[in-house]
């Protein structure tokens, strides 16, 4: 049963056009709403990331782990997703591993300094009702 909730996260950047480039180039998000250079929205699925542009400096170091928070991306074809982020030239700060949880992923860090993790979904188990 679902209550029809989802997830809409925001961040924010430095430079708008950055955030567009590297969510439309290398995560292949399509760009949804764009009010550059203040704002701009993206999405893939049923994930939506939206950009404001941060009215301060802010070091991507705050944003990075453990300080910050960890984007984890539910993907169906993990190996896919990684050829494509390599293929863009664009940093992958661990490549693809499994982790103790049994699940693979990788992870990058956006122009802004926030953690991605890109990872296979995990298998529903379906309990009898």
């Amino acid at each position: 049963m679902t209550d029809g909730m989802t997830l809409r996260v925001e961040v924010f950047p430095a430079d708008v056009d950055a955030f567009v480039d590297f969510y439309t180039r290398v995560l292949r998000f399509e760009l949804e709403a764009d009010r550059r250079p203040a704002y701009a929205a993206v999405v893939r699925g049923s994930t939506r990331i939206g950009g404001a542009r941060a009215s301060e400096h802010v070091d991507p170091q705050e944003r990075a782990i453990p300080h910050g928070a960890e984007l984890v991306l539910e993907v169906d074809d993990l190996d896919r997703e990684h050829a494509a982020v390599v293929s863009t030239d664009w940093p992958v700060a661990s490549g693809i591993e499994k982790q103790p949880w049994g699940l693979r992923d990788f992870r990058l860090f956006d122009p802004d300094g926030y953690y991605l993790r890109l990872t296979e979904r995990a298998v529903q188990e379906s309990y009898p009702s």
